[in-house]
């Protein structure tokens, strides 16, 4: 199942609002997080990225941006940062339906943040009535290879009888013969992780609202995966892949984390235009 077309945007064509000249630029900008629905001024405390900056918002209409005050520096992507900026995320969507920002989105003003917010309103407003109450978790499934391998020689005839024939007469196996073994056995292989990421996510899809695929990590990953969820649906979402893991608890190591806000499934590209 994959993303909902309608909840993805991409700010990119709408986003020179940023500034004129960065070469003028004030000695402070404005380092935004998120945008949420919210008419109040809301102040969340000294949690924000650069040592605990205070995070509080900035308004247009019912929408705001979570912002901290921050020097004009391209943010590196160390560790630190990057939790401190989904940190901040993380605290507010508590609260909140948020549209998360992609990390190191500076501004070079106040001004500038309530002009995106204003050049944007229909297209975020849009987003965050799409996003409400919905909230996103990581599913990632690693294998056993060996054991997998195990399970596949007891229930597979022709396997188990090529290895068989094969260890029964080490002395005189062709090579061809133990490369038709490999060949086997790998294909086995690819049928057995599709069957179980298949069922994993017809399991999980009856339990959310959208689904995105991610490139899996390492040979022993067979499946990493967003899953974007309801809040009032988030205990069946947690029971279906505990059973899951219960499941195949021999076979298969499950990463479960989140909830997250919608990284996945809201995309928000700035682009910062320099003036001639």
């Amino acid at each position: 199942m994959s993303a909902l077309d309608a909840s993805l945007f991409d700010a990119s064509s709408e986003s020179d609002v940023a500034g004129d000249s960065l070469a003028v630029a004030p000695a402070e900008g404005k380092y935004v997080y998120c945008i949420i629905r919210h008419q109040a001024p809301r102040d969340f405390g000294d949690i924000g990225i650069g040592g605990g900056a205070r995070v509080y918002t900035v308004h247009h209409e019912d929408l705001a941006a979570v912002v901290s005050d921050t020097p004009i520096v391209i943010y590196d992507p160390t560790r630190e940062n990057v939790l401190a900026h989904e940190f901040v995320n993380e605290t507010v969507m508590r609260e909140f339906t948020v549209i998360p920002m992609s990390f190191g989105t500076v501004f070079r003003s106040e001004e500038d943040v309530g002009q995106l917010l204003r050049s944007t309103y229909e297209a975020f407003t849009d987003v965050l009535e799409k996003m409400k109450d919905k909230i996103e978790f990581g599913v990632q499934i690693r294998w056993d290879r060996d054991r997998v391998v195990e399970s596949i020689e007891q229930d597979n005839d022709e396997i188990r009888k090529l290895k068989d024939e094969i260890t029964r007469n080490a002395s005189s196996s062709t090579y061809f013969a133990r490369m038709q073994l490999g060949r086997l056995i790998e294909g086995a292989l690819e049928d057995c992780a599709s069957r179980y990421v298949a069922t994993v996510h017809e399991e999980l899809k009856r339990v959310s609202v959208a689904s995105r695929s991610n490139k899996v990590i390492g040979d022993r990953m067979i499946m990493n995966a967003a899953f974007l969820v309801n809040r009032s649906g988030e205990k069946a979402f947690d029971e279906v892949v505990k059973e899951l893991s219960r499941r195949y608890e021999h076979l298969l190591a499950f990463k479960y984390t989140g909830p997250w806000p919608p990284y996945n499934f809201v995309n928000i590209k700035l682009k910062l235009e320099k003036a001639n």
